[in-house]
Formats: C-alpha cells, structure tokens, sequence
C-alpha cells in the first residue's frame, strides 16, 4: 500500500505545502482520503461557528434565538471536530520536511503560515472585534476609530489584536517550529518506539487500537480538565490534544501497520462510536442532574475522550475505503478550504451581528447566514486565486498552476 501524502497545489511540487494551506496535487499514490477528510472536517468546522450563534455557550456576538436545542448535537460534534485537522496537518509536515532540505522547509512553511496570520489578525479579524465590542455596548459607532485603537491595543473585554479563529494556524505554525526543532529526537524515536507501537497495535484485536492510545486524551482530562482549572492556567488540556493528534499524524504518517490498524478496526470502531454517542447523548439531556453529581460528570468528561478518538478512528477508516479517490470537485475544494477558512468566522460573526441587531423570523436568519457565509467564502476565494498579490495572503502560492490532468486510481490495499 502506498501511503503517499504530498499537498500541492494543482500538480505543483509537494517540497513547499503549508499544513493548514496545503492544495492538491495529482500524482501517483496520493491520499485522497485524507482530502476528503480535510474538505470535510472544515466544512463541518464553518456549519459549527454558525451553530455557535444559537447555543447558550459563550461566545462574542448571540442571535435573539440562542437556546440548548442544538446544543447535545453540538456537543457530538466538538470533541473530534479538531483532531482530524491536526492530524492531517501532523501527515502533511511529516511527508513535506521528508522532502525538502530543514532550513528551507522552516523559513517556507513559516511564510506560508505567518502571512496570513498576520494579515488575518490586522485585516480579516477586526470586524469581529469591532462587532464584538458593539454587540457588548463598549464602543461607539465608527469602525476607523475602532481601528486606530484596535492597532493602538485598545483595553476592551477581551485583548486586541484578537485571533479568534485564527488561533488555530498559530498553533499549526507552533507545532511545525517545535517538530522541526526536535527532528532528530523524532525521528529516531518513530524507529525506536513508533514503529514498533504502530506495529503492535496492527497485530492486535481492535481494541488495541480503540483503548491504548486513547490513554493520553483520558489523562488529559483526568489531570488538566479535572485538577487545573482552564481559567487559571490557561487551556493546557486543549494543548495537548490537539499538539497530540498532530504528533500521531507525523509518527503515523507513513506507517502500513498504523493504517491496516484502522482498516481492521473500522467495524469496531463504528460500534463503539454508536455507543459512546449515545451515551454522551444522554449525558448532554441529562446535563442539568448530571452536573449535581461530580461523579457522574467526570465519568462523561472520560466518554467523550474515548469517543473523540474511537469517531477519529472511524472516520479515518470510512474515508481508506469509501474517499479515497480524486475528483475535480476535489481538487476545487482542497486549494479553496483554507482560504475559506480565513475568511468565514468574520461573515458569519458580521451578519449574526445584524440579524441580532433587527428582528427577523428564526428560518430566515439561519437560511440568511448560512447563505452569505457560503457565497462570501466562494466569492473571496474566486477573487484571491485570480489577484496574485491577494493569493499568499491567505495561504495559497503566488502563482497558480494548471493541474495535472489525473492518473488512473490505484485500488487499495490492505482493507
């Protein structure tokens, strides 16, 4: 089985591909489940922010409908929402740094990354402040003199320059920094520890597989969910998981025993994730009893880590045997995700501030701003690939190049 996995934008060279900015290239051995997955997990990302509008949780701007109706869907949602994008970038810098000579991989991954940071965190992200901060009533009218206070640190509720969303590519560009710099420690523990682990896990019983490398995600809950309280010291539990599911992915990326592993447990591990959902289901209908018994609530706390990562096994075993197949929609989509994914918490949070600010029936709000958030992304992302100066901006090379036009799907093996 070929588990090649070069991200590269229409045919171009996979020696440069950004982890959170990676666009396919179509070649011999390609992963396109991984695509897939990745297209999809973002688009799954964008319904979940709108939905954030319309839960109780906090959040810097609320529509007039925020209610707990949506919130045990959400709740299914939230704990495996992340894990498959760190995990896919983890592949991608895994088979990217394999390619390229260190130096050049650091200085290219960090300007595919840090661009669009920056320009997100001084451009992209400031309406969010601004209608954040009139949605709390602590500024006035006037966006410009909102900006000179915004670049000015301004001391608000919350503290400017904000990322928002865009905190997950800091941490992206973080995670890539911290496994350059330790490149050789990992790539003598992959042969010394991972190999071997991964090989264990594929001559198993399935719940290899779906119980022992859950045990981290457990102790993270146990000991930074649990014992460390978020507001004092920060999210470190969040950290973790996600810097976790990121060093699987590196480890794993190009492993036969990881992934005949999750070709063999995919039956198990949809079973499992049925039951856990379930029970996590009734826990989120159960919230307000649950939360009167410490018990019980850590006992949930410890299900939703076990179904964070028996959904991420499934998931990962669906897309090997169902996605894993080029397609031109494909090959659209992967180039254009990442600067959808710039751009579409500001139109969600900007429109969700003005349907908060007028009435308007429940159907059409919703119908409203999905709609403006889908067309907003669509239509940014065909202006950005067409003005050169607009494309490194949000991630994409500077240049676009013809694809390649695609090779025959080579039949998979392993299942």
């Amino acid at each position: 089985m070929t588990t090649s996995y070069a991200p590269a934008e229409h045919g171009t060279s996979a020696r440069d591909p950004a982890p959170s900015a990676e666009t396919p290239g179509i070649g011999p051995g390609r992963r396109y489940d991984l695509d897939w997955l990745r297209v999809c997990a973002f688009g799954v990302l964008i319904f979940y922010h709108v939905g954030i509008l319309y839960v109780t949780w906090d959040a810097h701007v609320k529509s007039r409908y925020s209610s707990p109706a949506i919130e045990p869907v959400m709740g299914l949602i939230n704990p495996w929402r992340l894990a498959l994008l760190f995990f896919i970038s983890g592949v991608a810098v895994r088979f990217a740094i394999d390619k390229a000579p260190l130096g050049g991989f650091v200085l290219a991954r960090s300007t595919r990354l840090f661009v669009p940071l920056a320009f997100g965190a001084l451009v992209i992200c400031v309406p969010q402040s601004y209608v954040a901060l009139r949605y709390l009533g602590e500024i006035p009218p006037g966006f410009l003199a909102f900006y000179r206070d915004y670049l000015g640190l301004g001391r608000y509720a919350f503290s400017l320059p904000d990322l928002h969303h865009l905190w997950y590519v800091a941490a992206i560009l973080a995670y890539t920094l911290i496994v350059a710099a330790a490149l050789p420690v990992l790539r003598a523990a992959t042969g010394a520890l991972g190999d071997p682990f991964f090989g264990w896990l594929a001559r198993g019983r399935s719940w290899r597989l779906l119980f022992v490398p859950a045990i981290p995600f457990v102790l993270y809950v146990a000991i930074l969910e649990v014992y460390l309280s978020s507001t004092d010291f920060g999210d470190w539990a969040g950290v973790a998981r996600t810097f976790t599911f990121f060093l699987i992915g590196f480890l794993a990326a190009k492993n036969e025993d990881f992934w005949n592993a999750v070709d063999h447990a995919l039956p198990a591990s949809i079973g499992l994730s049925l039951v856990l959902g379930g029970l996590l289901l009734t826990a989120w209908l159960n919230q307000f009893d649950m939360a009167a018994d410490t018990r019980l609530l850590y006992a949930a706390l410890l299900l939703r880590a076990l179904y964070a990562w028996s959904i991420f096994v499934m998931l990962l075993g669906l897309a090997r045997r169902f996605a894993n197949r080029p397609s031109r929609a494909l090959t659209y989509l992967t180039a254009a995700v990442f600067p959808y994914y710039i751009v579409h918490q500001t139109i969600i949070v900007v429109s969700g501030y003005w349907f908060t600010m007028h009435e308007v029936p429940l159907a059409i709000e919703v119908a409203a701003i999905l709609g403006a958030t889908i067309l907003g992304c669509v239509l940014s992302y065909e202006l950005i690939r067409r003005v050169a100066v607009l494309r490194p901006l949000f991630g994409l090379p500077l240049r676009e190049k013809k694809a390649l036009q695609p090779l025959p799907l080579l039949e998979p093996t392993a299942r």
